[in-house]
Order: C-alpha cells, then sequence, then structure tokens
C-alpha cells in the first residue's frame, strides 16, 4: 500500500548553534550535547522525541541548521534542512 500524507500546518524552529535558549523557552526538549563529545562535528542538540519512549531510549541529535519541528501532537522531532525545504512550504496569516 502506499499513503498521501495529509496536508498539516506545524511550527518550527532552525537550530543556529546560538538559540539555545529560544527552543527551550518554545517547549522543546532539548539538551546541549558538547561538541568534545563529538570530535571533528562540534556541538549538537540532543531531541526527546516520542519514540524515545518515557525513559529516553533512543537519541536524536539535531547540528547546526537542523530544524526542530513540533508535531500535531506537540512531539518535537529534529529534520535536516535539505529535508525540511523539500518537505515544507512557509505558511502566510
Amino acid at each position: 500500500m502506499k499513503y498521501r500524507q495529509r496536508p498539516v500546518v506545524i511550527e518550527a524552529v532552525q537550530w543556529t548553534g546560538d538559540n539555545y535558549d529560544e527552543l527551550r523557552e518554545w517547549g522543546a526538549p532539548v539538551t546541549v550535547l558538547p561538541a568534545s563529545n563529538r570530535p571533528g562535528r562540534g556541538e549538537a542538540l540532543i531531541i526527546g522525541t516520542l519514540e524515545d519512549g518515557p525513559n529516553c531510549e533512543a537519541v536524536h541529535i539535531a547540528d547546526p541548521q537542523d530544524w526542530i519541528i513540533k508535531g500535531i501532537a506537540n512531539e518535537f522531532y529534529p529534520c535536516k534542512d535539505s529535508i525540511f525545504r523539500a518537505t515544507y512550504d512557509p505558511v502566510t496569516p
């Protein structure tokens, strides 16, 4: 079977590497992963998602320029910039 995604409006904030406080104030469950934990890759964010389960067994990581998306159930997840731009269009009020 094939399925088509229903059109929904989502909220998203692009992580610039400098807007951690903005993401936290928005309600995103994010934690900074220091660059020292990722040699040669730089600082990242760990995003708590629905798939993580109650004990956060999985780890979802966002790099600078990735988008943090708030879904229809107020869940959060990261999305690479190229995939975000291919999938979503801006909504005008």
